[in-house]
């Protein structure tokens, strides 16, 4: 970086860092480079390594006593990330006996953080109703976040549809049987279903506990 932008002072300042860093295998403390530049006035000397480290010559490093040194411009640029910001989401009510699952003139905005929602596409939410995901820590009254798509898997916590009429939240799996819904209830019994009785709603991302 070129010092030509650097006022005369600056410069005697940037240079004795340099030299003091170099010999004493320290950084000067400011009485060191106030001394070392024939300067009797601290604060000037105060005034002129702040103005190099606003120019990007000098920099502090923390956690070190005399810790003004030398900027090495050869290091990774430090990356802020994005800010993680909410994001709204529909939300359709209970997981209960009623109809067909998102229809969109009966959703209702919600607010998911994005420690919750992580920029996934396609999400809507519920709310718990029963006891038969207790094994899960899902409780009657949470909020699930749930997600629209193609392809769901053996063991996926799903919310299934059962005869377009009965909306419910299980473990799916599926096999030469049919169509099983497995509650996590020690009290409950899994129940298989003809394969066309079943439409898959969306999969399990999170869970709010309710309050």
């Amino acid at each position: 970086m070129e010092t030509t932008n650097l006022t005369r002072s600056q410069q005697k300042v940037l240079r004795f860092v340099e030299q003091f860093t170099a010999q004493e295998k320290r950084s000067p403390t400011l009485k060191d480079i106030a001394a070392g530049v024939g300067c009797t006035a601290v604060s000037t000397i105060h005034r002129h390594v702040t103005h190099l480290i606003e120019k990007g010559f000098l920099e502090r490093q923390h956690g070190l006593g005399n810790n003004i040194v030398r900027r090495t411009h050869n290091a990774a640029p430090v990356i802020v990330p994005p800010k993680e910001e909410a994001k709204t989401f529909p939300f359709y009510g209970d997981v209960a006996a009623g109809n067909p699952l998102i229809p969109d003139s009966h959703a209702m905005p919600i607010e998911l953080p994005h420690a919750i929602h992580r920029n996934k596409d396609n999400l809507f939410v519920l709310r718990v109703k029963g006891d038969s995901m207790t094994d899960d820590c899902i409780l009657d009254g949470d909020l699930v976040v749930l997600q629209s798509r193609g392809d769901y898997r053996n063991g996926d916590r799903v919310v299934a549809l059962i005869d377009r009429e009965e909306a419910t939240l299980k473990e799916l799996r599926r096999d030469k049987e049919g169509v099983w819904l497995i509650p996590h209830n020690p009290n409950l019994a899994p129940r298989c279903y003809n394969a066309e009785r079943i439409e898959i709603q969306g999969v399990l991302v999170g869970v709010m506990r309710s309050c």
